[in-house]
């Protein structure tokens, strides 16, 4: 979501839309749209790749406070139970690939790694981790976390 995010404003002549405060909040509308989207479709396991937690786990790395429309959706999603409280949390492969919407070096991943985990547990998730490995292997890794409760 964020490199969607920070595309379109690349597009439209921002280069570093993540400088801006404003940033945060578009991808939480983004966030609420496509998980409200999403509880329309037949009933069943969904996966969400991003969360408002991991867009408030970004306002902390880029140091902005928690702002009206962040602090709203991180209250919805606790007072409707948007989420289950299991997590499954995907570690970082050992390196990282700049592109021109992913600026950051590899140890600043890490610093982020450790601010998504301590946010995620500040909001009372479990976190599942899932570690380095081919994508195969990974998705065996969750199948196998979810297999009981779905009978895969």
């Amino acid at each position: 979501m964020r490199r969607f995010i920070i595309t379109a404003a690349q597009a439209q002549g921002t280069a570093e839309p993540w400088t801006h405060p404003s940033f945060i909040d578009a991808i939480v509308n983004l966030q609420r749209h496509r998980q409200i989207r999403a509880s329309h479709q037949p009933d069943g396991i969904q996966f969400h790749d991003r969360s408002a937690v991991c867009t408030a786990a970004l306002a902390v790395y880029l140091g902005y406070p928690r702002s009206p429309v962040l602090a709203g959706e991180l209250q919805r999603i606790q007072n409707q139970v948007i989420f289950e409280k299991r997590v499954f949390f995907i570690r970082n492969l050992g390196f990282i690939t700049p592109t021109k919407a992913r600026r950051i070096s590899f140890e600043e991943t890490q610093r982020f790694e450790m601010i998504h985990q301590q946010v995620y547990r500040n909001f009372g998730f479990k976190l599942i981790p899932v570690e380095p490995a081919n994508l195969a292997q990974r998705v065996s890794s969750i199948k196998a976390a979810i297999a009981p409760e779905c009978g895969i």
